[in-house]
């Protein structure tokens, strides 16, 4: 005999139902990053699903040392971005915009990469600007204070601008 569905907790409406308000000035420079993007960038999403044992192995071994001798956690992530920055050096094209009214394409000569950090206001994407002359300590430090930032609500607009890739792990 199948056992008798549960019922559905009844959720409260939200009182911002129905309702405009203004937006914050954080929550407009996200919009605008986003709007502009959305018209000044392609919009590709690539998923690539890769082994990644032998480097959780190697995160293992040295995480400890690591915190040890850096002061932050050894996350996968900073292995992620240094993968990235040095394929965006390899592959400018990659790492550009389309300036469409000049009729111009602009290859950055840095590469700033926004990293996905989910907080209570929502999902931000803070940037690693320079991350391509960084080394995975860098990175690490780097992830672990905009991370950081983000989760105290203590981010800024300029850290949130500005990125000319991004990355989302799940």
């Amino acid at each position: 005999a199948a056992p008798a569905a549960a019922k559905a907790p009844k959720l409260e409406a939200s009182p911002l139902r129905g309702q405009t308000v203004k937006m914050t000035r954080m929550r407009k420079v996200i919009g605008d990053n986003m709007m502009k993007a959305l018209h000044d960038q392609a919009q590709l999403t690539s998923v690539v699903e890769v082994d990644i044992t032998k480097l959780m192995k190697l995160r293992a071994r040295a995480k400890d040392a690591f915190a040890a001798r850096e002061g932050v956690k050894l996350s996968p992530m900073p292995f992620f971005v240094k993968a990235a920055a040095q394929a965006l050096k390899a592959h400018p094209v990659i790492n550009a915009k389309i300036n469409e009214a000049e009729g111009t394409i602009t290859y950055f000569d840095t590469e700033n990469i926004g990293i996905a950090v989910d907080s209570e206001k929502g999902l931000m994407t803070p940037v690693i600007k320079g991350a391509g002359d960084l080394n995975i300590a860098g990175i690490a430090k780097a992830t672990a204070e905009l991370a950081g930032k983000v989760r105290a609500n203590k981010i800024t607009p300029d850290e949130l601008s500005g990125a000319t890739f991004t990355i989302s792990w799940a």
